[in-house]
């Protein structure tokens, strides 16, 4: 059976759903391009690339795509992106280059890959426009300096069911207007995955009345600026109080993105019943670390989403540009000088025949010392360190 996302992909833009302003940017980017790069994100599912081709075709470019994924080292990236970034268009017209899934790469395996793309973006003759789920993960940072970034946001369910009316006419299923808009309130913007439902549906008939039973329910990941935004600028406890619950995240990490971004939204009083709420959450985390109870995670989340939600008197009605914590990156870096500190002192203790607590207190400093005074190559190949462990141990 031939995959119906593929058989109704949009030709035009005219035939892209929900996204016109976000259209018009693209578009006048690649049209007006002189230099630079886009980097187009949004969620699963949204038509990213989909309306990247419709652009394309629009403007009868000639469209290279490549997957970042399959472009794992320095060499691949300048062989397939920089080269096509420097030749003209096979068919002497314009060119589009689309490099979808940039946020796959690793930051540390592929990072001679991430540098050759920022080189490759800065010499480029055509248009370049990455995608990515999550533009704002660190491995991208040099990335976003030279890109401008633009965001496809969720589709409404409206849109998503008009694409699905759209196609039950083509091909003659019977519908109720009702049931169609559940199933595209059901797959959360994802207009992929809700014309796949509907062609499992078509399978069984040609009359969608019902869909219970047949198609299970997705589980969503949200976007967490999506779920930020609901719960600051909400102030209704059942639209909020499941609004981190489908984030891929940990409560902790979600607490630093509060905090961080709170003082966007809040200030005056407003600001300090929030963050009352967010330290009572605080509170019922240390609790669960003392005594494993798990069971008050549920309040930690309670604090996080109606506590803070229902803090504020009026919502804010200025748009906010929320922002990474930069805590996140401080834990990582502390996580990494700590961690060659613990190795050491491990290796240590295993020589000197002490604890590590003890090695780390007593022995630790003293090495330290030799090292820097640039005396330390016996004790390095003793205890077999590291160069990064060397450089940890030389550092002043």
């Amino acid at each position: 059976m031939y995959p119906w996302t593929e058989k109704y992909l949009p030709k035009k833009i005219f035939d892209v759903q929900g996204h016109d302003g976000t259209i018009e940017k693209l578009k006048s980017y690649v049209v007006n391009f002189k230099k630079g790069a886009v980097l187009a994100y949004g969620p699963t599912g949204c038509g990213k690339t989909s309306s990247i081709y419709a652009i394309a075709n629009d403007l009868n470019y000639e469209i290279l795509e490549v997957n970042a994924s399959d472009l794992r080292n320095k060499d691949k990236m300048l062989s397939v992106v920089g080269g096509s970034a420097g030749q003209m268009s096979l068919f002497s017209r314009g060119k589009v280059i689309l490099v979808d899934e940039i946020d796959a790469l690793s930051g540390m395996k592929d990072r001679g890959c991430l540098q050759a793309l920022v080189k490759i973006i800065s010499t480029s003759s055509w248009p370049i426009i990455l995608i990515a789920d999550d533009p704002w993960d660190s491995k991208l940072k040099d990335i976003r300096k030279k890109c401008t970034l633009i965001e496809f946001g969720t589709l409404s369910y409206l849109s998503v069911s008009t694409v699905l009316k759209n196609i039950c006419v083509s091909e003659n299923i019977e519908f109720d207007e009702d049931i169609l808009n559940s199933l595209a309130r059901k797959c959360a913007g994802d207009v992929r995955a809700s014309i796949n439902d509907l062609q499992v549906l078509s399978a069984i008939g040609n009359k969608l009345d019902s869909y219970e039973g047949i198609v299970d329910d997705r589980y969503q990941t949200e976007n967490i600026f999506n779920a930020l935004k609901l719960v600051f600028k909400s102030k209704t406890p059942e639209n909020v109080i499941h609004a981190f619950d489908n984030v891929d995240m940990d409560q902790r990490e979600v607490r630093m993105w509060i905090d961080e971004n709170l003082p966007l939204e809040y200030n005056g009083q407003d600001l300090i019943n929030a963050y009352d709420s967010l330290s009572r959450a605080d509170v019922f985390y240390g609790r669960i670390m003392r005594w494993q109870y798990w069971r008050y995670l549920v309040y930690i989340y309670n604090f996080m989403t109606v506590g803070v939600a229902l803090a504020k008197e009026e919502r804010n009605k200025k748009f906010v540009n929320y922002k990474r914590s930069g805590r996140i990156l401080k834990l990582w870096q502390a996580k990494m000088k700590y961690g060659k500190r613990n190795a050491i002192a491990e290796k240590l203790a295993e020589h000197t025949h002490t604890s590590r607590k003890r090695a780390l207190k007593d022995t630790l400093p003293f090495i330290k010392k030799v090292f820097e005074n640039g005396k330390g190559n016996a004790i390095a190949e003793e205890l077999r360190l590291n160069p990064e462990e060397i450089a940890y141990l030389s550092s002043n």
